[in-house]
């Protein structure tokens, strides 16, 4: 039998960030768990700090995708390696933000590795 050797990806896309009177949604993509935690308290404590009430960090399920694949050509099917990429979620809603907010939150420059899509509705 073949050598079977798990190997896991992290994608993790998070923080969903809405506003209620001015909705304003942000969607955080990055590699490491880490570092969307990192992100969503840096937007926690600039929300926060331009007077706005936050709720959240929430964390939302986790989604894993697998793959298997063949490591062998030809005759040794059972050779075969795992991977997984796992999507982390976390949901911030900022209720009643200022005008102030929604600038610092245009502004925030966040870790590197983190990719931020503000949208304002």
């Amino acid at each position: 039998m073949g050598m079977r050797s798990n190997h896991f990806v992290y994608k993790i896309i998070g923080a969903l960030v809405s506003c209620r009177t001015k909705e304003s949604v942000s969607r955080l993509k990055a590699f490491d768990h880490r570092l969307i935690d990192q992100s969503t308290a840096e937007i926690v404590e600039t929300a926060k700090r331009t007077g706005a009430q936050v709720r959240g960090p929430i964390p939302l399920p986790t989604r894993k995708e697998r793959f298997t694949v063949l490591i062998s050509p030809h005759v040794n099917k059972d050779a075969r390696d795992q991977y997984e990429i796992r999507t982390h979620k976390r949901l911030v809603d900022i209720v009643e933000p200022t005008e102030k907010t929604v600038d610092a939150l245009m502004r925030l420059d966040l870790a590197a590795g983190v990719d931020v899509q503000i949208s304002l509705g």
